[in-house]
């Protein structure tokens, strides 16, 4: 099975700057499948709470075996193991690692533990920008487009509303 995960971190670590901290996670994921692929690392503004550091990301493939609520539980591990602390911590503040699972094999799954797709995938340019680089034809199981065509339309929304908001000349 395939499984797509955001990387994401803003946060230094015991293995240095923030990229190292996704460099290695990816390490570590190597443990629980084959790592296919893996998107060229980019700096972003965060989402949630501004006063934060600006956020590295990237997303990998992920070609394993283990069910999509065992994947995310290994993954929870992960970032417990480079240093993730969720108590205590502001949602969408600072962290030395996220990974988040955003697609498992074109699964479709609700549960209290996990939502697949990921359910604000589509809306996010620091998922949808790796995504496209890595996996351009993968396809988003619900919206039935691929990686590439969902961040296409994304810019072309944001071009739209930029337009849009731009005074009359």
């Amino acid at each position: 099975m395939i499984a797509a995960i955001a990387l994401g971190s803003n946060l230094a670590s015991a293995w240095g700057d923030p990229a190292a901290a996704i460099r290695e996670a990816v390490r570590r994921l190597s443990a629980l499948g084959t790592v296919t692929a893996v998107s060229t690392l980019r700096e972003t503004e965060p989402v949630g709470p501004v006063d934060q550091p600006r956020f590295v990301n990237g997303a990998a493939l992920l070609e394993t075996q283990l069910a999509p609520v065992e994947l995310m539980q290994a993954l929870l591990a992960v970032e417990r193991a480079i240093g993730r602390v969720r108590e205590g911590v502001a949602a969408k503040g600072p962290r030395v690692i996220d990974l988040d699972l955003l697609l498992y094999d074109g699964s479709v799954l609700s549960t209290h533990e996990l939502s697949l797709p990921h359910p604000a995938m589509h809306t996010r340019a620091f998922v949808l920008e790796p995504m496209a680089e890595i996996a351009p034809a993968m396809m988003h199981p619900v919206f039935a487009k691929t990686m590439l065509v969902m961040l296409e339309e994304m810019r072309d929304r944001a071009a739209s509303s930029a337009v849009q908001g731009s005074p009359a000349p």
